[in-house]
């Protein structure tokens, strides 16, 4: 029964995916929530071969046996995608810093992997990638809600952007030292790592319905 739990956790990364792709196939989105759109597709797309690469590498050869450059990809597009997506929303608050992020981001991503780290590397994700990330996409999230405080209480915060944002909020701040710490827990605690991941598992589910309620609640507008 453990085995199975666990099989179906090391697959969530594509099956969560499913959800709100589900809600995609019947209700038309707007077009602020394109970068989201994109996301989910790229990201199911990118997760299918990261998880058979993974589950199947022994029928790979050598050099394509490592899913760790998918993640790196999976890292940079999500950032990408999800900051475009805050600052469509043209919200005045924080706006200079929001517009400029995507250009330090830029300038972190040719730093790191032209001096410090490998975008290929067979044997490590790039842990310093993805806690980058995902800090800076928790800051765009935080500064979603410090808007919404500061608006007329008579607002409805529950938007279909206030699910999106609550998701991915979640999400990054769940896995945030996680993604900074797996490296070195896989060297040191490796079994530790392993189940580890399954917290990131669980969380991405819980994002993945987040967006497909905000998917949902776009269809009643």
């Amino acid at each position: 029964m453990l085995s199975i739990l666990q099989e179906i956790l090391d697959w969530s990364e594509v099956w969560a995916l499913f959800i709100p792709v589900s809600i995609l196939l019947y209700i038309k989105q707007p077009a602020i929530h394109k970068p989201v759109v994109l996301y989910t597709w790229s990201a199911l797309f990118i997760n299918i071969l990261t998880d058979i690469i993974w589950k199947f590498r022994m029928l790979f050869p050598v050099n394509l046996s490592s899913n760790n450059s998918l993640y790196n990809l999976h890292s940079v597009l999500t950032f990408f995608l999800f900051s475009s997506f805050f600052i469509g929303l043209n919200q005045p608050f924080l706006v200079k810093i929001k517009k400029v992020l995507p250009f330090i981001f830029i300038v972190f991503i040719f730093v790191n992997f032209g001096f410090f780290e490998n975008f290929f590397d067979y044997w490590r994700l790039s842990s310093r990638l993805l806690s980058v990330e995902a800090i800076l996409l928790l800051f765009y999230s935080l500064s979603y809600f410090l808007f919404k405080v500061h608006e007329s209480v008579n607002v409805n915060i529950f938007t279909t952007d206030f699910w999106i944002a609550t998701g991915l909020g979640l999400y990054v701040a769940v896995n945030f030292f996680i993604f900074l710490l797996y490296n070195e827990l896989t060297i040191h605690m490796i079994n530790f790592a392993i189940n580890l991941w399954n917290v990131h598992n669980i969380s991405y589910i819980v994002f993945n319905l987040f967006i497909a309620k905000g998917f949902y609640e776009s269809g009643k507008h």
